[in-house]
């Protein structure tokens, strides 16, 4: 049982403190409300723009990483479609240096044109270097805008085109940053060798004055109910085999749904005893790697399989041999056995998650921005309450060719 602490700010900044004695060091993990999903369509990369523009110092703090690290600390962060990350691991006798350091950011960037065309050439090569010019790259970039017609997980976290980073203004930004960047959209979880009293309290010192945006959220479209198969074939890639991503529409984070499609993924492809391993790699010979994985997402994901083609595989073969594993799970029996082992597995990464300061910190963060909290304490449960029952009702509701995207990434 992992104990914590959950203040909200006058401010509107949502607090929580966990004392974990086991460490000398404690983890400020800030997570900004803010990820692609609530970017414009014409302006998208922006969460991850800001990723990078948040370390190139505030209004006061010209070097933020050069003071973490004379705290004797180590700093780093990321974006998703949901959310934007940081965090600062330190010793905590400089645990006030790592509020210091957050709230002056918080309360302003120290926004310049020269910091601006720095962070956008980095972005956008970032975006050629990873995603357009290397092998399977924009996978994603051409299977998102296929499986969402409307919700703008349609687009990826580095965005839809370089060009959106490009022309990027100094208001622009100056805009995304008031708008989001506001103790009211912002979650700060710590945890580690701290006094919790004390820690709030430092908190209310460094963040009290930070005035709110008072943002009221643009309402996300709902994406449609799939009612027909997609397709998309992407021919001549310089890449060393041809690959093939199917991918279904399923629930979001805190449902039912999500649950029994992440217990259906590992039975499917968790380990050399799995079913997809065993089957298209070992014996079959298909695949020369093959994977079934949820996409996590807030909102109503992806169930995705994922396959590259072994030498002289046709991918029409190999896209049957798919569609055949997944009518084998639907109509044959599951065995209690595979059912506990993955739930096993499940219940002993959960349980590793609360050992490290690091990680509990990132949680209760993480669970807080899903609107429940206490999940860091019962999400085991949940994961117990799917039964075989369960489990075959969800994949024959999600596994139907209506609700399914498909993409053959084809070398040369």
């Amino acid at each position: 049982m992992i104990h914590f602490t959950r203040t909200i700010l006058d401010n509107g900044l949502t607090v929580i403190c966990n004392t974990d004695r086991n460490t000398p060091f404690v983890s400020v993990n800030i997570l900004y409300k803010v990820g692609s999903r609530n970017e414009q369509e014409d302006k998208t990369g922006f969460a991850h723009l800001f990723e990078h523009l948040m370390f190139g110092g505030s209004e006061h703090i010209e070097d933020y990483d050069r003071h973490v690290q004379l705290a004797g600390g180590d700093s780093n962060a990321y974006t998703t479609n949901d959310l934007t990350n940081y965090y600062i691991t330190i010793p905590a006798a400089n645990l006030e240096t790592a509020f210091w350091l957050e709230s002056d950011r918080m309360a302003g960037l120290n926004f310049s044109q020269h910091s601006l065309d720095v962070q956008k050439q980095v972005v956008t090569e970032e975006f050629k270097q990873r995603y357009l010019n290397n092998p399977y790259g924009d996978i994603w970039l051409k299977l998102r805008p296929l499986a969402y017609q409307v919700h703008p997980y349609r687009w990826a976290t580095i965005g839809v085109s370089p060009e959106h980073i490009e022309r990027a203004t100094l208001q622009d930004v100056k805009s995304f940053f008031h708008r989001f960047y506001a103790p009211d959209n912002a979650i700060l979880a710590i945890s580690g060798n701290i006094e919790e009293k004390q820690a709030l309290a430092l908190v209310k010192k460094w963040f009290d004055d930070i005035a709110p945006a008072g943002l009221i959220p643009d309402p996300i479209p709902v994406e449609p109910q799939q009612t027909e198969e997609r397709r998309l074939i992407v021919p001549d890639n310089d890449v060393p085999a041809d690959a093939i991503y199917k991918v279904f529409h399923m629930g979001g984070r805190k449902s039912e749904n999500f649950y029994a499609c992440d217990i259906i993924s590992d039975i499917l492809s968790n380990g050399q005893s799995s079913r997809l391993y065993v089957n298209l790699i070992k014996n079959k010979r298909l695949f020369s790697g093959i994977d079934a994985y949820v996409s996590g997402d807030a909102d109503p994901g992806l169930f995705i399989f994922s396959g590259k083609l072994s030498a002289g595989t046709d991918i029409q073969q190999a896209e049957a041999a798919i569609d055949e594993e997944i009518h084998q799970f639907i109509q044959d029996r599951i065995s209690e056995h595979e059912v506990q082992k993955v739930i096993n597995k499940t219940e002993a990464r959960i349980a590793y998650s609360e050992i490290n300061y690091q990680s509990k910190a990132s949680n209760l963060a993480f669970f807080e921005f899903l609107g429940d909290i206490n999940l860091i304490n019962t999400e085991t449960e949940c994961y117990q309450q799917i039964d075989i029952n369960k489990i075959k009702a969800t994949a024959q509701a999600i596994f139907s060719p209506s609700n399914c995207s498909t993409l053959y990434y084809l070398k040369k």
